[in-house]
């Protein structure tokens, strides 16, 4: 990969002329994203964030970190020791620059010698997952990675309401795969990142493939969209 989301996040934290990220999907056309959004503060957060944030304790695993605001956060205000990770080197890079204290390039997958007793997944931390039918694989590392007594705060939406509704209700959804797998694409400065396959899920899905794997599920809070934030645990 190009790394452009990371090049977009490290132009904004060294002031290199930092322009509008460019996303798109399968089901939606290009929209403009702010960088600056991605430095926000925690007043600036969605509730759904500021709940996660909220309810971490002890040793946390921020996954897909990006420009570190959370793990910035839990580190200088909650004195969280917060392991940030992220598989793009720029992101790395400016959350280094931000301060946060062990900010590592890795891909969660790789893991295998910690446990902790947070592990944080925000801003559709259910994307990296990729395909529905990758899930049981990837709750099972998240839980190979949790502590006993540990959590996983984890937020998606619920992405139906972008299909066409029918007289009767019904909802034009593909009928070879789950309505919730899309390809995701960026383009910053006029160059187009490799697209990547991004899942979004509802809860009932999300909840039945967590008991499926041996962990409970709580709907934590709703937010405003059809998003909301999930607890699993052992």
């Amino acid at each position: 990969m190009k790394d452009l989301f990371g090049k977009a996040i490290l132009d904004f934290q060294t002031n290199n002329n930092p322009e509008d990220l460019i996303t798109s999907t399968s089901i939606s056309e290009e929209d403009e994203m702010s960088v600056s959004y991605l430095f926000r503060t925690y007043d600036e957060m969605p509730k759904i964030e500021q709940k996660a944030i909220q309810l971490c304790e002890g040793k946390v695993l921020d996954i897909g970190c990006g420009a570190g605001s959370h793990s910035l956060y839990l580190q200088e205000e909650r004195k969280l020791e917060v392991t940030a990770i992220d598989i793009s080197h720029n992101a790395i890079e400016t959350c280094k620059l931000r301060g946060i204290k062990n900010a590592t390039v890795e891909d969660f997958n790789n893991l295998d010698s910690e446990q902790f007793d947070t592990i944080l997944l925000l801003m559709n931390g259910t994307g990296i997952c990729g395909k529905l039918i990758k899930l049981p694989e990837f709750l099972n590392k998240l839980k190979a990675l949790l502590a006993p007594d540990g959590q996983i705060l984890i937020d998606s939406s619920d992405i139906i309401y972008m299909f066409d509704e029918d007289e009767d209700g019904a909802y034009a959804v593909p009928a070879d795969s789950y309505y919730g797998e899309l390809t995701f694409q960026i383009s910053y400065k006029g160059q187009d990142e490799i697209p990547l396959d991004w899942l979004y899920l509802d809860y009932n899905t999300l909840q039945n493939a967590a008991i499926d794997n041996s962990l409970k599920c709580e709907l934590i809070i709703e937010g405003s969209h059809y998003d909301y934030l999930a607890k699993l645990s052992l």
